[in-house]
């Protein structure tokens, strides 16, 4: 019997509703400025990085990274979601208990195969509370489903970690053309949208740079973006940044903004499916 994750921010994040969900993510990727000669210019990303609030403050930054993806249709048969745990302390990195994660747009089943390739690895465990309200991981099913169809998920949570061990379950179940990685993070938090712009437009540079985030009021993701940034480094990847804006740039007053950024990193042929220790 089918163990399934529920929804924990449908009506709160993003519509509920099925149709309206539906309706609200194809017009926030119907927005993004991709010509149909430039997305077959752009390579498409192995990897990204995502933000994770409510639809109607980060949905536009999310959309422009999302809508990259639409050649990787029928393509990616798994995806490898990681973000930061708001709700819940723990050490290392959480998988779900559950066998699959609802959806308004339909329940989407937890590759097993990728489960059981990182389950022995000291930093990994099972916490279904990390995983029961948090919101970072489940905002990006939606935008997922949108673009790619049909795929299996690898949900999971980062709590107190470090960038190599981030890294190293990346690296295990990085695979080839037919797995994704995402990060979702969002980047400042809480400060005047003047001064979000100069740490966000750093954030940004570091990133692109594949340099470490040098502390977390850079982004709640730091550690899953360190995590993947010194993958990325060891496997010659190169890095775009695709947005970066604030919600004030969307749907907030410019007193307490939140950052977000959308980001794209491309693997090198000769690093394309390369295994790296």
């Amino acid at each position: 019997m089918a163990n399934i994750r529920p929804a924990a921010v449908a009506g709160a994040f993003y519509p509920a509703d099925r149709q309206a969900l539906l309706e609200e993510v194809t017009a926030l990727l119907a927005d993004v400025s991709v010509t149909p000669a430039a997305a077959r210019v752009t390579p498409a990303p192995k990897a990204i990085i995502a933000p994770h609030a409510g639809y109607v403050y980060s949905g536009p930054v999310a959309a422009s990274i999302y809508a990259r993806l639409a050649p990787l249709r029928g393509r990616i048969r798994r995806v490898v979601l990681v973000g930061p745990a708001h709700r819940v302390w723990f050490s290392g990195l959480a998988l779900p208990a559950a066998t699959a994660f609802a959806s308004p747009l339909g329940a989407i089943d937890i590759d097993a195969d990728a489960v059981a390739a990182i389950a022995g690895l000291p930093q990994v465990s099972v916490r279904a509370d990390a995983h029961t309200d948090e919101h970072c991981l489940e905002v990006q099913l939606p935008f997922l489903q949108a673009v790619l169809g049909t795929f299996r998920l690898l949900p999971l949570l980062v709590g107190e970690a470090t960038a190599a061990e981030v890294a190293e379950v990346l690296d295990t179940v990085w695979g080839g053309d037919e797995t994704l990685v995402v990060i979702s993070s969002d980047l400042s938090h809480y400060i005047d949208s003047t001064s979000a712009r100069a740490i966000d437009g750093e954030t940004a540079h570091a990133i692109v740079a594949l340099q470490p985030l040098r502390r977390h009021e850079q982004a709640c993701g730091a550690t899953p973006i360190n995590g993947l940034l010194e993958l990325a480094r060891r496997r010659h990847m190169t890095a775009e940044q695709v947005d970066l804006r604030n919600s004030s740039d969307t749907a907030g007053n410019r007193s307490q903004v939140v950052g977000y950024g959308a980001f794209a990193f491309n693997e090198s042929t000769a690093s394309a499916g390369a295994v790296h220790a």
